[in-house]
């Protein structure tokens, strides 16, 4: 009997440890939200609140529900992780200096640790130092790790975050202990990411693997059970079908680490991607989906359980909190952004009865979106600015959201070309023009169509313009004709021999035009493209190239591209008689101005 209920105490003992040992964690994580609050689009038919009623993908009031439902039900350990990216690329981040709201916001939806991507430093080190300042002053937020990042000690302009980095407010990385499970966190920002963040200058980035393995023998150091990357750097597929890119590459080169949260590539992942038994995972964009990784944890062995995306759409009722919190916020960007230049965030700008945009695969040669943006600034500049232009350019890779069928309004519009800022409180990069001879603007055409094969969101749409181009011939020899295009139809063609030196006039955003002046790096020295003014000065500084909008006002009025869309769709004809101006079915298909000609 004795034995019996020794044995019976020793068999529950065992049970009992073994069932404390296995831990169950769950992983929930975003990246490159990009600042998308509201679902979309367009967003005049989001309804957060309701279900079943609209066509709308993501927003946080639905995603704040979607991470509340699964901390209730998931058994154990619940992170809630964001990889990066989460600013930029809507009206909101415009009043964030004042308000430092979306920050506190995911806190609130329980978000507990995010990273720098290569969009937080769109407008500089110093305006996310007063964002994140902002923010911490006025609540919590999450913790920010800022990767492999590094100050410089004589620059002064990115003193402001490296003081918050002193003052522990942003991190290099992270411990937290759950249920007696010691989590580390690092980030990183990878390579093509550092590329895509020219305005973080003075801060520059370590070597990322390098930089990971130090992070690894740290925590490592420090007892941590499993270690985190969240690397905003990003996966791709390979000609033969494998995965590869920079988050891969990390989980080969890299012993220690656990786990990667990634992205920067926008990569919708359905299934982890496991690299030396280090799972790999990436939920798309814009939260249009959450990724819910489960993981169980025993005997120093993490093993994934399950993987799936939850789609972040009107199957899920919002949290009503978070969307009250949104539209309080809308509503500053109304009085603040949109209604002293005589817009509202509601009203109707446009209608469309068909898809805009670029290809997601990189044919972006077949896109509908870059044509009508060019023809918007070229109408836009043509009209408000008296010397107005030429030739008007964007490109593919400053294009950010397509238009959908339905009623547009400035948010939507905005979405599209978000990018930049200017000299001003209006968000946008300043629209910019420069002026070359007809041989430089043949180079230009030339460099640029070359430049797009190798990196596709360099391939550029123009108005103004009409070029005959034979691709089989070789580097400066495929143009054989560039004609001026003028709004009657006319044209004028251009000489581009040495002896002609008429100049022409070319606008685009102004960090767009920044490539013209590196035309002699991007062709190995080959050639140099001078930017000149009017009068054929060279122009040093491309402040002095931004466009005069309203030349009856003191000092510069900018122009930006999305007011220029805005403007030029709301132009057009109302089709249908509803009030509402529709998009010309013209746009329906691409509109080329390069015209293959037959090779002699």
């Amino acid at each position: 009997m004795k034995k019996s209920l020794a044995f019976f105490i020793w068999f529950i003992t065992v049970i009992t440890l073994n069932g404390q040992t296995e831990k169950k964690i769950t992983i929930l994580h975003t990246n490159d939200l990009h600042s998308r609050l509201i679902g979309y689009a367009p967003e005049s038919q989001y309804s957060p609140l309701s279900v079943n009623d609209d066509k709308t993908v993501g927003g946080f009031a639905r995603i704040a529900s979607i991470i509340k439902s699964e901390k209730e039900s998931s058994k154990g350990i619940t992170l809630v992780l964001d990889a990066g990216d989460f600013m930029m690329g809507t009206l909101f981040p415009a009043v964030e200096k004042k308000s430092g709201f979306q920050l506190r916001l995911m806190k609130s939806m329980g978000y507990e640790v995010t990273c720098f991507g290569n969009h937080e430093f769109d407008f500089g080190p110093e305006w996310l130092a007063t964002v994140i300042n902002t923010s911490h002053s006025k609540g919590e937020i999450p913790q920010i790790l800022v990767g492999n990042a590094m100050f410089d000690k004589k620059d002064l302009r990115d003193d402001a975050l490296e003081k918050l980095f002193s003052d522990n407010v942003i991190a290099r990385k992270l411990i937290m202990t759950k249920d007696g499970i010691k989590f580390g966190f690092f980030s990183i920002l990878g390579k093509d990411a550092v590329k895509d963040a020219p305005r973080a200058v003075p801060v520059t980035f370590e070597k990322q693997s390098s930089f990971a393995k130090k992070m690894v023998k740290e925590l490592k150091a420090e007892k941590c059970n499993i270690i985190i990357c969240i690397s905003h750097s990003g996966v791709t597929k390979e000609k033969n079908g494998e995965w590869g890119g920079e988050d891969v590459d990390l989980a080969r080169k890299v012993k220690g680490i656990d786990i990667i949260i990634g992205g920067h590539t926008h990569t919708k992942l359905d299934q982890p991607i496991i690299v030396n038994g280090i799972p790999i995972v990436q939920a798309g964009e814009f939260g249009q989906f959450v990724g819910c990784l489960k993981l169980s944890y025993s005997s120093e062995k993490l093993k994934v359980e399950s993987y799936r995306l939850i789609p972040v759409d009107d199957n899920v009722s919002g949290d009503e909190h978070i969307s009250k919190l949104i539209d309080e916020q809308k509503e500053k960007i109304n009085e603040e952004i949109l209604k002293p230049i005589g817009m509202d965030y509601s009203r109707p700008v446009v209608e469309s009865g068909f898809r805009l945009e670029g290809n997601d695969v990189g044919d972006y040669v077949n896109s509908n979106i870059g044509p009508l943006i060019a023809d918007a600034i070229h109408y836009y500049v043509n009209i408000h600015n008296s010397k107005g232009t030429d030739i008007s350019m964007v490109a593919a890779g400053m294009i950010f959201d397509r238009i959908v069928p339905g009623v547009q309004t400035a948010p939507d519009i905005f979405r599209v070309m978000p990018l930049g800022s200017g000299n001003d409180e209006i968000p946008g990069y300043a629209l910019s023009r420069l002026y070359v001879t007809g041989r430089e603007l043949k180079n230009v055409l030339e460099i640029l169509q070359v430049a797009a094969k190798s990196k596709p969101e360099d391939y550029c749409y123009y108005s103004g313009l009409r070029v005959d181009y034979d691709p089989e011939k070789g580097l400066f020899h495929k143009i054989k004709r560039i004609d001026i295009v003028h709004n009657d139809g006319s044209m004028i063609k251009v000489d581009f021999s040495r002896k002609n030196k008429s100049l022409y006039s070319i606008t685009a955003d102004s960090y767009m035009l920044d490539f013209i002046g590196i035309i002699k790096k991007m062709s190995f020295g080959l050639i140099n493209v001078v930017p000149k003014d009017e009068a054929g000065n060279k122009i040093k500084d491309m402040k002095n190239a931004v466009i005069d909008m309203d030349e009856n006002r003191a000092g510069v009025q900018e122009g930006k591209e999305w007011l220029a869309l805005i403007e030029f769709l709301g132009s057009m004809k109302d089709i249908n008689g509803d009030g509402i101006p529709d998009i010309d079915r013209k746009y329906a298909v691409p509109i080329k101005c390069f015209v293959t000609v037959q090779a002699r």
